[in-house]
């Protein structure tokens, strides 16, 4: 079966193979002027968008819509090794292949003789491999962590590969104490009146540390975050609502009213995440 009638095939089976001929009649000449633009740069911020718009489909347990938001993120990775295939650098192929080889190597108490039997043991012999894979051995142990992400998800990696070598509170009461050191300096600082850089970095430590709690506590510490976000988000849409109930605008209400709504707010149940 050729690209032409790949495109209207029906078959379970066939459909990855149907995704690339639609994608490469797209890129060709006389198929889409917008995709024929497309660079792998252009579409980064793309690949992004359709990553956290899968997470947030997740997050909310809408079910019925991860399907889709799956197949917008899997036209991504199609996307760009058809940009790939053109250049003659590798193609979706060679993409799926390099993870089943790496999926194979990495899990030798799988396909192999290794004994790791738990998660942990698991997780150690992983990262055993991809240091060896990636040539790591002689650079710093935390090298490459977390490379490229935000800096919230980049702190939890950082902490959690430091506790796998035993680089770890023995007990929440000392991450919680550290949690309360970093905001007694952080308010030092304030009083003291020192520059910004200075504020900054304390600040910083702080959130490190709230992040370190979070691991400790087995919590997503960016999950946290996107909750938080989704309740400031709601509170302050059902206190501006009750503004506009009593004939104010944001712009007009005083920060009393807002204060007073606010409350008022945070004792109303919040909605369902699929509401």
């Amino acid at each position: 079966m050729n690209d032409a009638e790949m495109i209207d095939c029906p078959e379970d089976g066939r459909q990855l193979e149907r995704l690339r001929a639609i994608m490469h009649r797209l890129r060709a000449p006389g198929g889409c002027p917008w995709d024929a633009e497309q660079t792998h740069e252009s579409l980064v911020s793309n690949l992004i968008e359709e990553a956290y718009e899968t997470v947030d489909t997740i997050q909310r347990g809408d079910h019925d819509h991860l399907q889709e938001e799956l197949g917008d993120l899997l036209l991504q990775v199609v996307f760009h090794a058809e940009l790939a295939e053109e250049a003659g650098r590798f193609n979706l192929d060679d993409v799926a292949r390099g993870i089943s080889d790496k999926l194979v190597r990495r899990h030798p108490h799988v396909y192999a003789t290794s004994d790791a039997s738990d998660t942990d043991s698991v997780l150690t012999q992983w990262d055993e491999i991809k240091r060896k894979e990636k040539g790591d051995e002689k650079e710093a142990y935390l090298h490459g962590v977390g490379k490229g992400l935000p800096g919230i998800i980049k702190a939890a990696k950082l902490q959690k590969k430091a506790a796998k070598v035993g680089f770890d509170w023995p007990d929440q009461k000392g991450v919680i104490a550290k949690l309360k050191e970093e905001l007694a300096e952080l308010e030092e600082a304030i009083e003291a009146g020192t520059d910004d850089n200075h504020i900054a970095e304390e600040l910083g430590d702080l959130l490190f540390s709230a992040v370190n709690l979070a691991r400790f506590r087995k919590l997503d510490p960016e999950v946290l975050m996107t909750e938080a976000n989704n309740k400031f988000e709601q509170r302050f849409g059902k206190m501006e609502q009750a503004l506009t109930d009593q004939g104010l605008t944001l712009e007009d209400a005083s920060l009393e009213q807002m204060e007073a709504a606010w409350q008022n707010a945070k004792q109303s149940p919040q909605k369902n995440a699929q509401q």
